[in-house]
């Protein structure tokens, strides 16, 4: 069993940055495969960012030039670091943790893009 915990949202101007983490906890396996969603109001969930480690990282269009996923800090935690915001962003984040033939999801944290 593996429980995630994102944390670090908040509310951000427009051309602000913010990062958001996810910290893994548990019985977590050696090869895995780490991601964030969104989700907007009124809107489905949509892929942001994914990262494996073996550092393979992919991510969706809107995300690319202005949002990075990184592995490090402490053990089992990757990073998302967002910049430039805009209010489209405005979303809960969401992680999801992949391994084997397990998928955990984390609670969220929700980010907030206004002026």
């Amino acid at each position: 069993q593996v429980t995630l915990e994102e944390s670090g949202g908040g509310l951000v101007q427009p051309g602000g940055s913010l990062r958001v983490s996810c910290t893994a906890s548990g019985n977590v396996d050696s090869t895995y495969v780490r991601s964030w969603y969104r989700q907007a109001p009124g809107k489905q969930r949509e892929f942001v960012a994914s990262i494996s480690t073996g550092n393979s990282i992919t991510y969706a269009d809107f995300a690319k030039g202005r949002f990075t996923i990184t592995r490090g800090g402490a053990k089992n935690r990757v990073e998302l670091q967002m910049t430039n915001l805009k209010p489209d962003d405005t979303a809960v984040y969401s992680c999801k943790h992949s391994e084997s033939r397990e998928q955990y999801w984390g609670r969220g944290t929700q980010v907030t893009v206004s002026s």
